[in-house]
């Protein structure tokens, strides 16, 4: 039963759908947002200038959701933060266009960051659409060997993860945001234009103090694969994955883990030989590749970052699963 919040404690809540040629997905994703059962709720389209009939569709079928539209695509990260700086809702939620929202999603949301207000930010569970209760994400892990990942992804939803609790960060295809967060460490990077831009917002909050709550009651099912997948989501996972570790790990986990991280990237690279014959392989060959020869100016982020580092370098070592 979702807990009925006070009405002086009803924050408005902006919905961000980021989107680009995603109009055969926008009417259940937009349809999940008007029935949820939780208001106030400022629901937000960012069309990434796509090409398709998407912005017609959301004027004409959609008038209380805002349009913004941007002139080219430049990635799911800069039409986020765009639908981010447009929003006035003191909670700021993200939701994939190829996303169908259960309808208490906000109102769990919303609650648990009630429940914790030491959180700056709640992860949604993750279910695959059409599957038999497949999960994508439980909340967002980082691992000690230097990769991100989804909690519980491609399990069974059996009750194993039913607990509130906290974990890394929330997958962005789902995910609360409080605006203070937002306002303390900044948006989403957009050099990571897609994929890994929520791990790298994750590690920047909690290097600020913000935790992650995870609410197990916030359902989404996602379709998998359906605005994004190929070549290019392999090509920006081998790329973003260095990034990662060049701009975001600490220097207390790379005196401890490097051996880890460096058997990673050489685990993922030799499996991207052994399928050569591939496209998406070759792309993600590709990637880490672009990723080694850019890494130099993500150290440097992260001297910048660490120096507003307000937790212990322990406490980001103790965060990797």
């Amino acid at each position: 039963m979702v807990e009925s919040p006070p009405g002086a404690d009803t924050p408005l809540v902006s919905v961000v759908v980021p989107n680009w040629n995603g109009c055969e997905l926008l009417r259940e994703c937009l349809d999940s947002v008007h029935a949820q059962t939780y208001a106030p709720i400022e629901p937000i389209l960012v069309d990434d200038g796509s090409t398709d009939e998407s912005a017609g569709l959301v004027a004409s079928e959609y008038p209380k959701v805002r349009l913004v539209r941007l002139a080219k695509n430049r990635g799911f990260a800069s039409a986020a933060n765009a639908g981010m700086r447009a929003a006035t809702g003191d909670i700021l939620a993200l939701l994939n266009n190829d996303a169908i929202a259960e309808p208490d999603w906000v109102a769990e949301l919303v609650a648990a960051l009630r429940r914790h207000p030491e959180a700056g930010s709640a992860a949604s569970k993750i279910l695959l659409q059409g599957s038999s209760g497949q999960i994508h994400s439980a909340g967002d892990v980082f691992r000690r060997d230097g990769t991100p990942d989804s909690r519980g992804v491609w399990e069974i939803d059996d009750g194993q993860y039913d607990d509130e609790a906290p974990v890394f960060g929330g997958c962005g295809g789902a995910v609360a945001y409080r605006r203070e967060l937002i306002e303390s460490v900044g948006g989403f990077d957009e050099r990571f234009f897609m994929y890994c831009e929520d791990v790298d917002l994750a590690f920047r909050a909690q290097m600020s103090g913000f935790t992650c709550i995870y609410a197990p009651r916030a359902v989404v099912r996602h379709r998998l694969g359906a605005s994004a997948a190929g070549a290019m989501s392999a090509y920006l996972c081998g790329r973003n994955f260095v990034w990662l570790l060049a701009r975001d790990v600490s220097g207390a986990s790379w005196r401890r883990q490097w051996p880890a991280f460096a058997v990673a990237q050489l685990r993922i690279a030799a499996d991207a030989l052994r399928h050569a014959r591939q496209p998406s392989a070759r792309a993600r060959l590709r990637g880490q590749i672009a990723g080694l020869m850019s890494a130099f100016g993500l150290i440097q982020d992260r001297r910048a970052l660490g120096s507003r580092r307000r937790v212990p370098e322990s406490y980001l070592d103790d965060l990797l699963t």
